[in-house]
């Protein structure tokens, strides 16, 4: 019989599957609302998304409960409004980022809460992390590392716009993932957080976008994400990437420690990694934007390989090991 934490993990595994289409929807959408309003900047696009995309999700989950929101605890809102006003920045940040980037490189880069949320625990609790702990955070960091490397004249790592947003989200990702699990909130009825939460990165994220569009009025809001395809990328991002996700992630993250949780989140660059091979050409075709696939390299291999490596080496500690 599958123990609750490995079944914990291997639904964290799956969200991560799901996401890892969500880095080129985003950058696919970014790049249709630039043709749509040229002047629109791609902060006001990101937010844009991210306020919408919310804003139906937290209506959806509020009509699926019902009635049964009304039973909504101090907790639950502590939490939801927690986890929404990190995560809702972070997307802003993250989605800002990857029209400036590889969408493979976003999503590994975002993967920097995997060397903070150890750091953090350990300085909480004033104790290192197991030694399976620290090895797969030095195999994930040296993934990540090989995956951003360019080669030739000056190669190296290199960060511009889009890396270091993505950097700054990575940061409230992991003030997202800790605060989601404190043990004051272990009582928690997670669909009803999920709607607190959903409905926190909307309020937090819509004065962004109306701020970010002053000076070209409600014009560029009413035309960025106004065709047919742009509404079609958003309803993937909000049934797939947010509405099964999301939901999934606030019940089953909870039953395993933070370090852990921060690692298998690492399968969501390889997952995007993978899916940026191919499918960037699909959304081109049907969006008729210039979005060409990317390439398998041997640093994706490697580093992927690396990553992958890591999570395997925290799915096989033993499940009694006690929790950092």
């Amino acid at each position: 019989m599958v123990s609750s934490s490995a079944r914990a993990s291997l639904v964290l595994v799956f969200c991560c599957s799901l996401w890892g289409f969500s880095f080129p929807l985003m950058k696919a959408l970014s790049q249709v609302g630039q043709r749509e309003v040229p002047a629109a900047s791609t902060f006001f696009l990101a937010s844009l998304c991210i306020a919408l995309r919310f804003t139906v999700s937290a209506g959806v989950m509020a009509l699926v409960l019902g009635r049964r929101l009304g039973a909504l605890t101090r907790l639950e809102s502590l939490q939801g409004v927690g986890i929404g006003a990190f995560g809702g920045l972070g997307l802003v940040l993250q989605m800002d980022g990857v029209a400036y980037t590889l969408a493979s490189t976003s999503a590994f880069l975002t993967q920097g809460y995997v060397v903070l949320i150890p750091l953090w625990v350990g300085l909480t609790t004033r104790r290192w992390p197991g030694m399976s702990v620290l090895g797969a955070c030095v195999l994930a960091v040296l993934g990540a590392g090989l995956l951003g490397w360019q080669g030739g004249a000056g190669g190296g790592v290199h960060f511009g716009r889009g890396e270091w947003e993505t950097l700054l989200g990575s940061v409230l990702f992991a003030a997202q993932i800790l605060w989601l699990e404190r043990p004051i909130f272990a009582g928690n009825d997670s669909r009803r957080v999920s709607v607190v939460m959903f409905t926190t990165m909307a309020v937090t994220v819509w004065p962004i976008v109306v701020s970010s569009a002053l000076g070209a009025g409600i014009q560029p809001m009413l035309a960025a994400y106004a065709s047919p395809v742009s509404w079609g990328i958003l309803a993937a991002l909000t049934l797939f990437c947010t509405l099964v996700t999301f939901p999934l992630v606030n019940e089953w993250q909870p039953k395993i420690p933070a370090t852990r949780a921060g690692l298998l989140y690492c399968t969501e660059p390889v997952f995007a990694s993978l899916v940026s091979l191919w499918f960037p050409g699909l959304l081109a075709g049907w969006t008729g934007v210039v979005y060409p696939d990317e390439t398998l390299t041997l640093n994706l291999l490697l580093g992927g390989g690396l990553i992958l490596a890591a999570n395997l080496l925290l799915l096989w500690r033993p499940l009694s090991a006690p929790k950092v």
